[in-house]
């Protein structure tokens, strides 16, 4: 992982819905782990009349102005109280009056890694991606978190493993990357899932694809084991769905890390399909591994 020290650390954005707040505690951890500051940052929406004609509300500005300021002091509280508990961290909060994908997008530039809830205020399925959560995995220039409601995913045991897809392409080497570093500073096993179905796998021999297969992700997992010797692999090959796979191997992890796109942008562990369908259906946290 990168040793260069960027400016925002772990950056979170909030606005006091339940996700955002698991976001500010997930982010909090990920700041005490890494050693690297947190920044907390709210963003005020423009009032949008529902019709041209109709006039401003008196006050508008100050309610928005107030409301975000308790949605700040809520986070830093909740942020504050993992310091506490773990490791004192380098805190900054603010308020911005700028739309918030691409606020975030622009901050991610100088981020270690940009945190979100799943979905904000006025969410209405669990299932669906919100659309700040959504524009900020599609656009930012390094690693997403996305963090659904602490309900579903804190009571899950901290000795859980950390689950990397991969398919081999480019961007599972960041993917990678980010997997074992996370699974090295919590001291857990790492469980390295590889999926395939395509078409051409069913005409062979299940036993020898499949021992072919574990032989190439071995090789493939060799160069990062010997980086990371104290990091335990559990190697998993499927033939399944990737992202079938993935969702199904999460249930008892406490972090799943996938590629923001797979081989040729088309297959494998992509955004869009399969690492979409895991943002989208995982309830442990996800980090998808945007480069910078």
């Amino acid at each position: 992982m990168s040793t260069t020290l960027k400016r925002y650390g772990i950056v979170v954005g909030v606005d006091g819905s339940a996700a955002s707040n698991a976001a500010v505690y997930w982010a909090a951890h990920e700041a005490a782990l890494r050693n690297v500051p947190l920044t907390v940052v709210h963003m005020l929406r423009a009032f949008v009349p529902t019709y041209p004609q109709m006039p401003m509300p008196n006050g508008i500005a100050l309610w928005q102005e107030e409301d975000g300021r308790q949605v700040l002091e809520q986070a830093v509280k909740i942020a504050e109280d993992v310091a506490a508990t773990e490791r004192p961290i380098a805190m900054t909060h603010e308020m911005k009056c700028s739309p918030p994908v691409p606020t975030l997008v622009e901050m991610s530039d100088d981020a270690e890694m940009v945190v979100v809830g799943s979905t904000g205020r006025g969410a209405v399925e669990r299932t669906l991606l919100g659309s700040v959560s959504s524009g900020v995995v599609h656009s930012a220039r390094c690693p997403v978190a996305v963090i659904r409601d602490e309900a579903s995913w804190l009571p899950r045991s901290n000795r859980a493993p950390v689950v990397v897809g991969i398919d081999c392409s480019p961007v599972s080497e960041l993917a990678l990357a980010i997997a074992f570093d996370e699974a090295s500073r919590r001291g857990v096993e790492l469980t390295a899932l590889h999926a395939w179905s395509d078409i051409a796998v069913y005409q062979l021999p299940w036993l020898d694809w499949q021992a072919e297969a574990e032989r190439s992700l071995a090789e493939y997992l060799a160069g990062w084991q010997e980086r990371y010797p104290d990091v335990k692999v559990n190697r998993v090959v499927v033939l399944d769905h990737p992202g079938r796979a993935l969702i199904d191997e999460s249930q008892t992890a406490q972090l799943v890390v996938v590629g923001s796109h797979g081989r040729g942008g088309l297959t494998g562990m992509l955004l869009g399909s399969v690492g979409n369908a895991v943002v989208h259906s995982v309830c442990a946290p996800v980090i998808v591994a945007r480069p910078a």
